[in-house]
């Protein structure tokens, strides 16, 4: 599994001359650390005399959205390992038989079915990353003042790797006949990018105004 290679290891995988991991599995990563830099704000909050000074319920949406986030970095782990199973699982659709008609439209088939997972995938990569942008401005707000900047590479990486994962969206797209399914997922794809730079720059705003 990617996410029990070492640092390292992961890189050197990335950087080889084999297609996957790749955009896809770097994507669900960024958003992933992103995510676990916010987890780590929390982590450098709680307990302290700032933390224990806040409104009740100030200390309660910091609680709630550090409980959530610590779940996303969990699934977008996960993701890294599906994404590059999801493209493997292309790859092998490419290389069905295609001699007899029969052979040639199982092939098509095949290969459309493995392209919407191997869409899906990053889809359900660039949500979690949204979820993760809808929870980091309370901690630039509440969190630990020492960490401010820690919030902000975390809504950088969180941001792109939304947007990177839309990439393996809209690549995978041109392979999918269903036009009106087509259509449906790039109008989500630009719902959530807008969305997603938009709770970006709402969080960079909070972070700028405390260096």
């Amino acid at each position: 599994m990617l996410v029990e290679k070492t640092v390292k290891d992961f890189v050197a995988a990335v950087a080889s001359n084999e297609p996957a991991p790749g955009g896809g599995s770097v994507s669900a990563l960024a958003s992933s650390l992103g995510a676990a830099l916010t987890s780590m704000v929390g982590n450098l909050t709680f307990g302290k005399k700032a933390y224990n000074a806040l409104e009740e319920n100030q200390r309660a949406q910091l609680d709630t959205n550090f409980e959530k986030v610590v779940k996303h970095v969990e699934r977008l782990n996960e993701l890294i390992d599906e994404d590059t199973t999801a493209f493997n699982d292309y790859m092998a659709a490419l290389k069905l038989p295609k001699e007899t008609d029969e052979e040639k439209a199982a092939r098509k088939a095949a290969m459309e079915e493995a392209l919407k997972k191997a869409m899906e995938v990053p889809l359900d990569a660039a949500r979690e990353s949204l979820e993760v942008l809808k929870l980091q401005k309370v901690f630039a707000d509440y969190g630990n003042p020492n960490a401010i900047t820690d919030v902000g590479v975390g809504a950088l990486l969180a941001c792109a790797g939304l947007e990177g994962a839309l990439f393996n969206v809209l690549i995978n797209l041109g392979g999918i006949s269903d036009q009106n399914y087509v259509a449906e997922i790039r109008k989500q794809c630009d719902a959530l990018l807008k969305e997603g730079k938009d709770l970006k720059e709402e969080t960079l705003k909070v972070v700028y105004s405390k260096l």
